[in-house]
């Protein structure tokens, strides 16, 4: 295993972070933290990192307990924080030079790893990064924390506030990178980024709620969601509420997503209850479950 946690419990004040956390990351996997902001997230990734010692439990990463051999963890993985580690007044070749002076490592040294995403920020290399595009500074801090050739690499909600072209061409890095043998632990709040993960584990309130591969998480919820629509959205959501058979109602892009409470759930008494409420322009048909949708009715 290259990362595993065994009942991880920490507490600031009154307050718990994080409760009895338990997973195991395999060697060359990419799996994922899925939960919105204040779940936890980053707790578990200051742990694993070394930078926080949790009150309960304990954990290693490539081999490595958090607590007693943190040296050698500093020296095995990479870390990405939420905020991109970068020094602003450094321009990004200072800044890689600087990571590489820390860790008693050359650019040239492990320029290989580096090489696809480096050439994509080589053209700015005199620009200070305080003044790089948000897409440009989540390259360079990904390549500073690459630059000694980590075991494990920790990505703390890294697509957090970049435009959606760079959140592509992030995940097609991270892939890259996988293949090279590098393990990868990321955390993200969006949900439509977990499909992309080997595994991962859906995390709410400092509890992990499920974990299994993307596809295992779909195919194991047993409810059947359905895609409704009107020209009055607020009220449909409203009304979709008082329906005497109705578990589950949230917006969902375009649509309401609704779940009945019933197994033989007929849509045709629900559109007659609609039109009744006065609604009209309806459309209701059975949508294609996703991850935000199991996450939702948890």
């Amino acid at each position: 295993m290259s990362i595993a946690l065994q009942n991880i419990s920490k507490s600031y004040k009154n307050v718990k972070a994080v409760e009895s956390i338990s997973f195991e990351v395999n060697k060359g996997e990419l799996f994922g933290l899925i939960g919105p902001d204040g779940a936890g997230k980053t707790t578990i990734f200051r742990i694993l990192t070394t930078l926080l010692i949790a009150n309960e439990g304990s954990a290693q990463v490539a081999g490595f307990d958090v607590v007693s051999q943190y040296k050698e963890i500093r020296n095995s993985v990479g870390y990405m924080p939420g905020r991109f580690s970068l020094y602003q007044d450094l321009t990004v070749e200072e800044n890689l030079e600087f990571f590489a002076t820390i860790f008693g490592t050359t650019i040239q040294e492990n320029y290989d790893l580096i090489e696809d995403i480096y050439v994509q920020i080589a053209p700015f290399k005199t620009r200070r990064a305080g003044a790089l595009s948000g897409g440009m500074k989540q390259k360079l801090a990904l390549c500073c924390a690459l630059i000694h050739a980590p075991k494990v690499l920790f990505l703390d909600e890294p697509t957090t506030g970049v435009d959606p072209v760079s959140r592509k061409e992030f995940w097609i890095m991270l892939k890259r990178l996988q293949q090279k043998g590098i393990t990868i632990l990321v955390s993200t709040p969006y949900m439509d980024e977990a499909a992309l993960c080997d595994r991962i584990a859906l995390i709410q309130e400092g509890k992990i709620l499920k974990i299994d591969s993307p596809e295992q998480i779909i195919t194991k919820y047993d409810k059947i969601i359905y895609d409704v629509q009107a020209k009055n959205t607020h009220g449909l959501i409203h009304d979709l509420k008082n329906y005497p058979s109705y578990y589950s109602v949230y917006a969902f892009g375009e649509y309401i997503h609704y779940i009945d409470k019933n197994a033989n759930f007929n849509s045709a008494e629900l559109e007659t209850y609609l039109k009744n409420k006065n609604h009209t322009d309806i459309i209701i048909k059975q949508a294609e479950t996703t991850i935000e949708d199991v996450f939702m009715d948890m």
